[in-house]
């Protein structure tokens, strides 16, 4: 019995450090470039993508690359993705954030899922940016439509805050997330933009998008229909001490 409770206990150490981990460049520059081929891959099968029409009217997008999945009767689950936003002129730089939860039941295995979240208003990030938020419980979400257009959608679906989405050894459909805690992964921002940055100033557009997110940013403006930013670097706005 005491085996037993030490081994959740570790899984559950294990999973809470590797979701608060701290990162470096390279692990953010691999984290876009998964982002930018997923999103691609996913919106390249016009018949099970996310609609379009749903993206035309989207204010946040974030792409979680392949979520690790641990479970032994207590289970847990993490994941580190970005987001970005549509600013004034353009989508926005990514701020990098993380998606952890719990679950428990009699299940073993793991697995490895791409997940995207599809914000319709702000209010979501706007949590995010003051700490963090549960989804399902202080910002509504349902599982997103596919399809060419999002006309197949339930009422639910389209008036929920964020829709949300999975990919799972190719196949691509809407899940739902309920219960998932979303938050900032400073130190992957720290280790992108140099020093820590207001986060809300990279959401609209207030600083430079990477050369590394070029390739990102563009994925997601060609999906919905804009612009495509200048990715001149701009100057981080500091955090003040």
């Amino acid at each position: 019995m005491r085996k037993s409770v030490a081994l959740y206990l570790m899984i559950g150490f294990v999973l809470s450090a590797s979701a608060h981990a701290s990162s470096n460049r390279e692990d953010d520059v691999h984290r876009m470039e998964d982002s930018a081929q997923i999103f691609d891959e996913i919106m390249g099968t016009p018949d099970s993508a996310i609609p379009r029409d749903l993206l035309g009217s989207a204010k946040c997008i974030a792409i979680i690359p392949a979520e690790k999945k641990l479970a032994f009767v207590v289970g847990g689950n993490y994941g580190k993705g970005l987001v970005t936003c549509r600013a004034p002129k353009s989508w926005s730089a990514p701020v990098f954030l993380t998606v952890s939860g719990g679950s428990v039941g009699f299940q073993i295995g793991g697995s490895s899922t791409d997940f995207i979240l599809v914000f319709r208003g702000r209010r979501g990030l706007q949590k995010l940016l003051s700490d963090k938020f549960r989804i399902g419980g202080d910002v509504s979400a349902a599982a997103g439509p596919v399809g060419r257009s999002a006309s197949a959608g339930t009422d639910i679906e389209l008036h929920a805050e964020i829709l949300t989405y999975s990919r799972s050894r190719g196949a691509f459909a809407g899940i739902s997330l309920s219960g998932a805690v979303v938050q900032p992964d400073d130190t992957g921002n720290e280790a992108l933009y140099g020093h820590p940055v207001h986060l809300e100033s990279i959401l609209d557009g207030k600083v430079g998008i990477p050369a590394e997110a070029n390739e990102l940013v563009q994925a997601v403006s060609k999906a919905t229909g804009s612009p495509v930013p200048d990715s001149a670097p701009a100057a981080a706005e500091p955090i003040a001490p």
